[in-house]
């Protein structure tokens, strides 16, 4: 009897659809850029090429503020070690749990941390699966369409533990008929989506009410750069966390840290099993001291009233960019945007003459969006200049008009 195999996912397949155009980006120069930081918003490639990457996740720019660089080097060198290779649930660095108090008192929350949100999502998402966060019941687990691959690629594993089945992106309609139908649903996707767009919320807020649903979002592009105290998209409309909702979010974005928090209920009565059982929780590594220490400085940004600043210089920059170029998403707090291409191949050409102007923008194309899709992938941060906005859209413009394409609207798009 034949074996069933790609049920949930089809690496090789994905390998043969995409390869060619990852290979196009290479040889157009937009791949293996090696760099060093000449000023707190250029890169220098190994080419003594000097450019804006308009594709970083640094939404509020504080990567490179010397306060988490400088709290970084601090605790390295006052905690004695670069890392301390044991176990987290045997033997950990007090800076550790001085840093994950910090975090579940300042996002109201029990959080944890791992060495990246991949890892978050590898911790949780099985267990989940397993029904370790249902009372023992294992949830029919609904995939988004649109979810992001550190989401899908755990999903041949939690087949193996429960029912999974997709659906349409944002499809409210199908999640309740599954309510309807099955004794424990659980929903997984993105809060604030990678291509920009953002979960329905509210809706499915309503459907935990009133059905039990459990909701589990990675929502790595909204924290810090949304909400009062930087909670993020989702939690802006959950003031609390309950024990039928797991967060995920990477503390390398926004957040300009590194790792990745997981973040649910105080009240939970998992948070043991989590701990033993959740994979990385136990067998890898955790935060070394050096990200712990940025992690620190950001959050005492987040408690300051410069927070509120750069979100303001950062909403002020995305209204600019939706005035100089249409995209889907215009008008969203999300800094994310997809200019929007013909085809993959014309998405790398005006990608890689855009980066020999000065701006580097990554092309998209499948697997990172649908077939049918191609686009370039625009993030906007708090620390870029109008100039710099003006400039960018100015070029990108004139690129896709050189390749016989147009942007509706992008007369604007002056310097």
């Amino acid at each position: 009897m034949s074996e069933k195999r790609n049920m949930f996912i089809n690496t090789a397949r994905t390998i043969e659809l995409g390869n060619t155009s990852w290979q196009l980006a290479q040889e157009s120069g937009l791949t293996d850029r090696s760099v060093v930081q000449c000023h707190p918003s250029r890169l220098r490639d190994q080419d003594g090429h000097t450019f804006m990457n308009m594709c970083s996740c640094s939404y509020l720019g504080l990567e490179t503020d010397e306060r988490l660089v400088q709290r970084a080097a601090r605790y390295v060198l006052d905690s004695g070690t670069v890392n301390l290779p044991t176990s987290r649930i045997r033997i950990r660095l007090r800076e550790l749990d001085e840093l994950e108090d910090a975090l579940s008192a300042h996002f109201d929350c029990q959080a944890f941390t791992a060495t990246s949100c991949s890892a978050g999502i590898v911790a949780s998402l099985p267990l989940l699966a397993a029904g370790i966060f249902t009372d023992g019941v294992r949830p029919y687990l609904v995939f988004d369409k649109h979810a992001h691959f550190a989401l899908n690629q755990v999903k041949a594993i939690c087949g193996d533990e429960t029912q999974v089945t997709t659906c349409a992106h944002n499809d409210v309609e199908f999640i309740e008929d599954m309510c309807k139908r099955h004794r424990q649903v659980a929903y997984v996707a993105d809060g604030a989506y990678s291509m920009g767009g953002s979960a329905p919320i509210e809706r499915l807020l309503a459907l935990q009410e009133k059905y039990g649903l459990f909701l589990y979002f990675d929502d790595s592009h909204s924290l810090s750069a949304y909400g009062r105290k930087g909670e993020g998209y989702v939690r802006s409309l959950m003031p609390e966390i309950n024990s039928r909702t797991i967060l995920v979010y990477s503390l390398a974005k926004a957040f300009a840290a590194n790792g990745g928090g997981i973040f649910m209920s105080r009240q939970a009565s998992y948070h043991k099993v989590f701990r033993r059982f959740g994979g990385p929780m136990s067998y890898s590594q955790y935060l070394n001291p050096a990200a712990i220490g940025a992690a620190m400085a950001s959050l005492e940004i987040h408690r300051s009233a410069e927070l509120a600043t750069l979100q303001g210089r950062l909403m002020r920059n995305i209204a600019l960019f939706d005035q100089l170029m249409p995209t889907e998403h215009a008008g969203t707090p999300s800094p994310i945007r997809v200019v929007p291409m013909a085809s993959p191949d014309m998405a790398v050409s005006v990608s890689g003459a855009v980066f020999r102007e000065g701006f580097y923008t990554s092309a998209v194309f499948f697997p990172i969006v649908a077939r049918d899709k191609s686009g370039l992938r625009v993030m906007l941060r708090a620390d870029m200049t109008e100039e710099d906005i003006r400039s960018f859209c100015s070029i990108v413009a004139q690129q896709v008009q050189r390749c016989g394409g147009s942007l509706t609207g992008n007369e604007e798009a002056r310097p």
